[in-house]
């Protein structure tokens, strides 16, 4: 079972400014732990809190003339927690991040294949990578 999916929904609960009103605290709680990326054990211990807190519920399911395979129970919260966490035990803590533009700071998973990734969308490096620059000129590099 692939949990990406699941784990790119957190990051956009976690990026929402204005999540529906069941979702506001998980909404609060996903952002603690992208804001904890860079300490492995506090990112773990959140997690392991959320985990509690959100179980998951698998199920068999064949829907769509598939054959049987495993789903999430249509939980949101656990949904969002679980995959998260599996892209940390899979991946590492280090694929969780914040955008480095100074205005923007939304959260993102790096999925790229060497953990370069510093900016949450192209929009944002373009717009850090024109500010470097002009202020390059600025100083006369």
């Amino acid at each position: 079972m692939d949990l990406t999916s699941y784990a790119e929904w957190a990051v956009r609960l976690a990026n929402d400014p204005d999540p529906p009103p069941e979702l506001r605290h998980l909404r609060d709680e996903l952002a603690a732990v992208f804001d904890a990326a860079g300490d492995e054990r506090a990112v773990a211990g959140l997690l392991n809190a959320l985990l509690v807190r959100y179980p998951v519920r698998p199920q068999l399911s064949d829907h769509d003339g598939h054959a049987w395979h495993l789903h999430l129970a249509e939980d949101p919260a656990a949904t969002a927690v679980m995959g998260l966490a599996a892209v940390v035990a899979e991946l590492g803590v280090d694929r969780l991040g914040r955008c480095r533009e100074p205005h923007c700071g939304l959260a993102f998973l790096d999925t790229s294949s060497n953990r370069s990734r510093r900016y949450c969308s192209a929009r944002c490096a373009s717009r850090a990578n024109v500010a470097a620059f002009r202020a390059r000129r600025r100083n006369g590099s």
